[in-house]
């Protein structure tokens, strides 16, 4: 497989979520972050949108979002978050395995998506992904495979205070096994609510330990379903 085609073309489609702004429907807000809606042309389901305001700018914040050694420490829905192997510096397979949610209903799965970020004009970042198969990651019985259309992160800074970024994550899971589709159209927009609520708690937390961190002055002391 090209997975340096399929990356740059997953990342087009995702720049094509961002453009249209026909058809969505708002299903959930809080806080400031809204979750809208949409039939997907990938699969019988929905596609998500998540939007929100994360007070850091967007090439940080994408590193926050999709770096291992950060990613790990904020993202609450995840149990292991790991990259496989790297094509090239923006282009990278990754394995992850989710925690149970829905309050149990949902046994974990895992997850092997091509990830690939790209600049676009106006300091805009977009993180894509699609699931591939990776023959030195095969699934197991310890978990269901699920598969993610193609789906990302699109980050823009804001106009009035180039500071903050506008976040907006575009998803369409298919977390597979027995599950009805009622049932992950029920939890899926409180997933990504607290998604973005972790990510916001993440990078405050991260800013406040830079923050002590920094020397001032001259101190001297120094079941699946």
């Amino acid at each position: 497989m090209d997975f340096k085609k399929l990356a740059d073309e997953v990342s087009q489609e995702v720049l094509a979520f961002s453009r249209d702004t026909s058809g969505w429907k708002v299903t959930k807000t809080s806080k400031k972050i809204t979750i809208s809606w949409k039939p997907s042309r990938n699969y019988d389901g929905p596609l998500y949108r998540a939007e929100g305001i994360i007070p850091e700018t967007p090439a940080k914040l994408i590193q926050f979002m999709y770096l291992p050694e950060y990613r790990s420490k904020w993202d609450r829905s995840l149990h292991t978050y790991r990259i496989l192997h790297r094509i090239d510096s923006d282009t990278f397979i990754l394995h992850t395995i989710t925690n149970s949610f829905a309050m149990g209903s949902i046994a974990p799965r895992d997850f092997v998506d091509l990830v690939h970020i790209k600049c676009y004009e106006g300091d805009k970042v977009i993180v894509s992904s699609v699931s591939v198969e990776y023959p030195q990651c095969p699934p197991t019985s310890s978990y269901i495979r699920g598969y993610n259309h193609p789906c990302g992160y699109v980050c823009s800074p804001l106009p009035e205070n180039p500071g903050y970024s506008k976040l907006v994550m575009y998803v369409q899971p298919e977390l597979r096994g027995n599950l009805s589709r009622a049932v992950v159209e029920a939890t899926m927009p409180t997933n990504l609510l607290n998604l973005i609520h972790d990510a916001k708690d993440g990078i405050k937390a991260q800013k406040a330990h830079s923050a002590h961190a920094s020397p001032k002055g001259h101190s001297s002391s120094l079941h699946k379903k």
